[in-house]
């Protein structure tokens, strides 16, 4: 999420809006913003960013595999540290600012909904990104997992259960957890942008993707990275990496569009057209 403008410029805000909390239309036009700046950048900056973030996002399952390892009966303990490093990798593609697809599911969806751009445009970003995030989850899982067992941190067998966790349920049930982690995504981003520091980021990030797995949430990017590992040191079939890729892809759309970016952009439109500001 390469953000070349600062979300929290209180110089671009109306100074009745510098409060301590942001109200909600200063944080839907920041949102807007940022979601306008992005779909004028240029192919490369986008495609590359979205690389990075697919590499970065890898660290989160290559911890998450690392725990299983130690704790080879789940266990509440097990389960929260397990949480807390796989928000670990969030936290770096978002505050690193690399471009994530289940973040833009809701950014580039608010300036389509406001009028400021058009539906190629944002057919044109999500694809980069999308790509870009494949392509480098893809790169990170086939080199981590190989990796990992040669420097002991995991056995097979680990990654092949941590794959199963996303892969060994019905299609209703993954497309459904896959709408509720897009939904729980779209809110990071309304959130950080909510926030004006960046140790709020960072907890609010640590807070929502560690609930993502947690609940045992289907991430399109990240588990992208845990379904492949499990695909190249053997043990899961790459039809079920398909499967799983098609769900949660679509899945994570619908969360972020439907529950994030129309039911914001909805209340808060409604909100200021009921109340207008006045000069």
């Amino acid at each position: 999420m390469t953000h070349s403008a600062e979300r929290h410029n209180d110089e671009l805000i109306p100074a009745d809006e510098q409060e301590a909390t942001k109200p909600a239309g200063t944080i839907l036009r920041q949102e807007i913003a940022i979601g306008e700046e992005q779909l004028e950048r240029k192919t490369s900056g986008l495609l590359l960013s979205a690389v990075s973030a697919g590499l970065d996002i890898g660290f989160a399952p290559l911890m998450v595999a690392s725990v299983l390892a130690a704790s080879p009966s789940e266990t509440l303990a097990s389960r929260l540290i397990g949480a807390m490093v796989y928000a670990i990798g969030f936290i770096i593609v978002i505050i690193g600012r690399s471009e994530l697809f289940t973040e833009h599911t809701t950014l580039a969806v608010l300036p389509l909904l406001s009028g400021r751009t058009t539906v190629s445009r944002v057919a044109r970003l999500w694809s980069l990104v999308y790509v870009g995030n494949i392509v480098g989850a893809a790169s990170f899982a086939a080199v981590g997992a190989p990796l990992g067992v040669g420097l002991g941190l995991f056995m097979p067998a680990d990654v092949a259960r941590m794959s199963h966790h996303l892969t060994d349920f019905s299609t209703v049930v993954i497309f459904g957890s896959a709408i509720a982690a897009g939904w729980m995504m779209g809110l990071v981003s309304w959130l950080v942008t909510a926030s004006r520091d960046t140790m709020a980021q960072i907890l609010i990030i640590l807070l929502v993707a560690g609930s993502i797995y947690f609940l045992h949430l289907h991430h399109s990017i990240a588990g992208s990275v845990e379904v492949l590992m499990g695909v190249f040191v053997g043990g899961v079939p790459f039809a079920e990496y398909l499967r799983f890729l098609g769900l949660a892809t679509v899945g994570n759309a619908v969360g972020g569009i439907v529950f994030v970016a129309l039911v914001k952009y909805g209340r808060v439109s409604a909100s200021e057209t009921a109340s207008p500001r006045h000069s």
